[in-house]
């Protein structure tokens, strides 16, 4: 009795989850979305709504543009906070601690907060209206999480590993490479996947900082379909499936690695 109420209630999680995505790929799917038709199986299934988005709607060049900056705030931020988490994590240097706490406090600023000033010093630094500032900006918000996140990876793993290997005779940067980069993969992983989900569903700074279309990621790009007096419901789902689906890939390439991480991650800080 009390398996069969328990897969009832995983049953209903997984229909109370599961129910948003279906009913918006179906959406998507139907070609009367726009005549009021909200049925749960359409009668009339079409791509229709996908090839206007892709094409007409512009959507593939915002999808290439998110893809950019989320694979350039992903392989940044992995570089840029693997080698500070060693830093936290392995040396002892005047304001250690201050630099640990720092990270926690700019976590704590609400993102509202921070537009005008970084909106101020990107223009500054003629970055406006660049995939490349959105990466930066990306990266400021990303790092801290990932440092901290890093930093118990990095001290997870024994000192003797690493004195062993300068002892065959291998110099820092092939104890690196060899040695502590293959241990702390999964925290990499982790933390690449909060990266991803940050430059890829961000809004605010992405309306902000551009001004051409053509620059446009898939949160901003996603507002062309919402009219002022109608919204084209058959877009905006067709839109939302393929900003879901690069979301979901990364995911499933990145599951085995994530799971290792999270527990991992719990084992030393």
């Amino acid at each position: 009795m009390r398996t069969a109420l328990k897969g009832l209630g995983v049953a209903g999680v997984l229909v109370f989850t599961l129910f948003p995505v279906y009913l918006m790929v179906v959406t998507a799917l139907n070609g009367e979305a726009n005549a009021g038709s909200r049925t749960l199986w359409p009668a009339d299934w079409t791509l229709e709504n996908f090839i206007y988005v892709i094409g007409d709607g512009g959507f593939g060049q915002y999808l290439t543009n998110s893809l950019l900056v989320a694979l350039g705030t992903v392989l940044a931020g992995a570089a840029l906070a693997l080698l500070a988490a060693v830093a936290v994590a392995r040396f002892r240097f005047r304001l250690r601690t201050s630099v640990l706490v720092m990270i926690l406090i700019i976590q704590m600023v609400p993102v509202e907060a921070l537009v005008i000033p970084l909106f101020i010093q990107a223009r500054n630094l003629q970055m406006l209206n660049t995939l490349a500032g959105l990466v930066v900006v990306y990266l400021a918000f990303s790092l801290p999480f990932a440092i901290w996140t890093l930093r118990g990876f990095v001290a997870a793993v024994p000192v003797e590993l690493e004195e062993a290997a300068y002892l065959d005779g291998a110099s820092w940067g092939r104890m690196f490479r060899s040695v502590l980069l293959p241990l702390v993969a999964p925290g990499l992983v982790a933390t690449s996947v909060f990266s991803f989900i940050v430059a890829w569903n961000e809004f605010i700074f992405a309306l902000t900082f551009m001004s051409d279309q053509d620059n446009y990621t898939v949160a901003v790009g996603l507002r062309r379909f919402f009219g002022q007096h109608a919204t084209d419901w058959g877009a905006v789902m067709a839109a939302s499936t393929l900003i879901t689906i690069p979301v979901m890939m990364f995911f499933v390439i990145a599951q085995k690695r994530l799971t290792e991480g999270l527990v991992a991650g719990a084992v030393k800080g």
